[in-house]
């Protein structure tokens, strides 16, 4: 495998798999021979777009993990698809790229996590915001010690109006596992506990809420999130959570995520204060007028100064794919065995549970 080029095959044919479908295609090391999806023109589109022979464009993604042939394969599929399909993927001798969230709870993660140890095989997990030049530059200040002891971080996404597909798949417990806080809490979540350097999370206090979408309000306007022919009428998870997290005896984290809520537009932000200075990102605005900005607050010299640092650029799915391949590459298979993106399902299970009973609820 050294050598040759990785064989590889993407299971969901919507935004997210097409995304690795070009990341795929863009790397020399690698080639893109499958894909799978019950959406018959996109399968036919995507597959003329990337020259997929007409036998390895398959409805039912069984299929395509029988008909053997791969080395890696993306799922990007609803979330309750994530376990099955990883599961028989890595049966199957494949090494599995997932969308996040990694499963609809922390059993089914489980099983993913130890299907890939069993077969010696790589699962990660496609946290693509964790790629963000901003959100990388902020891990390196940290790293370095330049803000000191972190010991307080407050994290969130909120929507003005984007609750993605009323009576869509996202919009029911049971095909997506939860609203906001699985869809883009978790990126919140897993950024925050990457940047203070995978903490211990010992304890969850969490509220949720549901204002917009069981009356139809706050649909995502984005075309590309739509969904045609569906209605508002189904909606079972919240649109709204809201949590704090101890992080063993010295540490804290407040995450907040949102589809809709009563704000000029959307934003996104993780805000860390440390014993030696404290730093922000914010990102929002629209698809057409975006916005972002970094700061970082200290002390040189004696004198208070606001820094602003260079920011990289963005690496988004087509780093996460970069990684994924080179783990592959690497052999040391043990080492990502999707793990970390176990221990956020597990926080994200523990929110919910606290929401349901009202009070806190500890992680053991």
């Amino acid at each position: 495998m050294s050598g040759a080029k990785l064989r590889a095959g993407v299971i969901g044919l919507g935004w997210a798999g097409q995304q690795h479908m070009a990341a795929y295609a863009d790397f020399e090391d690698a080639e893109l021979v499958a894909l799978a999806g019950m959406e018959d023109d996109a399968l036919a589109d995507l597959g003329d777009t990337y020259g997929i022979a007409p036998e390895r464009r398959h409805h039912d993604w069984r299929e395509l993990v029988a008909a053997g042939g791969l080395d890696v394969v993306s799922v990007a599929v609803p979330t309750t698809l994530h376990a099955p399909v990883a599961v028989a993927a890595l049966d199957a001798g494949l090494h599995v790229l997932s969308e996040k969230p990694i499963a609809e709870n922390a059993d089914r993660a489980q099983e993913m996590v130890e299907a890939a140890q069993r077969n010696n095989r790589v699962l990660d997990v496609s946290f693509n915001h964790r790629q963000r030049g901003d959100v990388r530059a902020l891990k390196q200040l940290i790293d370095d010690g330049m803000l000191g002891t972190v010991y307080y971080a407050k994290t969130g996404w909120l929507r003005r109006a984007g609750i993605p597909g009323l009576g869509s798949w996202f919009t029911r417990k049971a095909t997506a596992g939860g609203g906001p806080l699985m869809d883009i809490g978790v990126h919140m979540l897993d950024m925050a506990l990457w940047l203070l350097g995978e903490p211990a999370v010992t304890s969850a206090t969490a509220s949720t809420f549901a204002q917009f979408g069981p009356l139809g309000r706050g649909g995502s306007v984005e075309a590309t999130m739509r969904k045609t022919g569906v209605t508002a009428g189904s909606f079972d998870v919240e649109d709204l959570a809201t949590a704090f997290l101890r992080l063993g005896p010295d540490a804290t984290l407040l995450l907040e995520s949102s589809w809709a809520q009563w704000i000029p537009e959307d934003v996104a932000y993780v805000t860390v204060y440390g014993s030696a200075g404290g730093a922000a990102l914010e990102w929002g605005g629209t698809q057409e007028e975006p916005w972002r900005t970094m700061e970082v607050w200290t002390e040189i010299n004696g004198v208070a100064a606001t820094l602003q640092p260079l920011i990289p650029p963005d690496g988004l799915h087509r780093a996460c794919v970069q990684d994924f391949l080179a783990a592959v590459r690497g052999g040391d298979f043990g080492r990502h065995s999707g793990r970390d993106a176990l221990t956020r399902a597990r926080v994200v299970d523990a929110c919910y549970d606290s929401a349901a009973q009202h009070r806190e609820v500890a992680l053991t």
